[in-house]
């Protein structure tokens, strides 16, 4: 691979970064709820299972009684 100087780095980045197609704002913040929501839904599920196996687990071994 050939050395580039600091200065050609630069450029390179910067000609890449003009390729880039930015998201507009509606779709980040879209984007973002969903994430928000998605994130909310999985912590339930894995609270619960969580909640259920730990159950599980103090009643095979006869935990709290």
């Amino acid at each position: 691979m050939a050395k580039v100087s600091p200065l050609q780095f630069f450029r390179q980045v910067k000609q890449e970064v003009k390729k880039v197609t930015w998201p507009t704002k509606n779709e980040v913040i879209r984007t973002s709820i969903m994430v928000i929501i998605i994130v909310a839904i999985a912590s339930a599920f894995f609270f619960f299972v969580d909640q259920i196996l730990g159950w599980i687990v103090k009643s095979i071994l006869g935990i709290g009684e």
